[in-house]
């Protein structure tokens, strides 16, 4: 199968989700999130990570996580994962209390395509201090993929992981994952990285991109925004519209893509110094916002 026929399958089975030009989103993909140990790339992130996501909470932002949040290669269960950053999904546990959660896996979390597994592990949780099992993410469900659909103008916005355009992370994650487990994860303790990442292999970042940018062509230029790769894109309008939203692995900040009020806008959170030496963490705005009207569709 083609990543041409991926892409057209996951957008056909894609959730779709009303909005307006009074919608707030904000999306994080590539999260990582592990155990808290020396492979734990999220760990660095995870307070900027919180207090951005705390942020969104307080102002209203529905949350679209795009693939790719939990570290389930290196890790062999989410329990541990909960552990290490129960904080967060605390956080996150509200937003989807208020319906405001959207979740899409990526590669390194596939097995949340099993409604089974999700609903086993991320469910409940033991509490200690209760002595028994306490609501977590209740009937929360993933998908491959989601449309944002404008209530009046009709433009979809298609958000998806990007692992359509990869065939060894699509079909071959499971080889990928063994090989993490037992290869790369003891060895990224050392500071090698895992070759099997696009983040970590220039070229096959570059064919990934330039597939799914294929296919946006062959779509009407649908807008697209995805993961993956790590790397932030935020085209001009007239460019061919494929987003990234960047990760939440980069060396001391953050990135992602706000969807604010029928805007768009690339932006990164990170640690900041004060004059009088004390550390902030602040929001930085590095591209837009750009109307998302000025990214036409093509008709039929």
């Amino acid at each position: 199968m083609s990543s041409d026929k991926r892409l057209n399958n996951a957008y056909k089975r894609a959730k779709t989700i009303a909005f307006d030009d009074t919608s707030k989103f904000i999306l994080f993909s590539d999260c990582h999130r592990g155990d808290n140990s020396f492979a734990d790339e999220f760990a660095n992130n995870r307070n900027i990570y919180f207090h951005a996501l705390k942020h969104y909470f307080n102002n209203g932002f529905q949350y679209c996580e795009l693939g790719d949040g939990d570290e389930l290669w290196e890790n062999m269960t989410f329990e541990p994962i909960f552990e290490a950053h129960k904080n967060i999904y605390m956080l996150m546990k509200r937003f989807h209390e208020e319906n405001r959660l959207h979740m899409i896996f990526g590669n390194h979390d596939m097995v949340y395509k099993n409604p089974a597994y999700v609903k086993k592990h991320l469910y409940t949780y033991f509490e200690p201090k209760d002595e028994k099992e306490a609501t977590l993410l209740d009937q929360l469900q993933f998908h491959e993929a989601i449309i944002l659909k404008h209530r009046e103008n009709g433009q979809e916005i298609f958000l998806t992981h990007g692992h359509q355009a990869d065939f060894m992370n699509y079909h071959g994650w499971r080889f990928n994952r063994f090989l993490v487990r037992i290869l790369w994860k003891p060895l990224q303790v050392w500071g090698i990285a895992d070759p099997t990442s696009p983040a970590r292999n220039h070229r096959e970042l570059i064919k990934v991109e330039r597939r799914i940018k294929r296919w946006i062509l062959k779509n009407k230029l649908l807008v697209t925004i995805a993961g993956h790769t790590h790397r932030p894109r935020f085209p001009e309008p007239g460019d061919i519209p494929f987003f990234n939203d960047g990760s939440c692995v980069h060396p001391r900040s953050i990135t992602g893509i706000e969807i604010v009020h029928g805007s768009i806008s690339l932006i990164k959170w990170q640690i900041a110094t004060k004059e009088d030496g004390t550390l902030q963490i602040v929001r930085i705005l590095l591209e837009g916002p750009q109307q998302l009207s000025d990214y036409v569709q093509k008709e039929d």
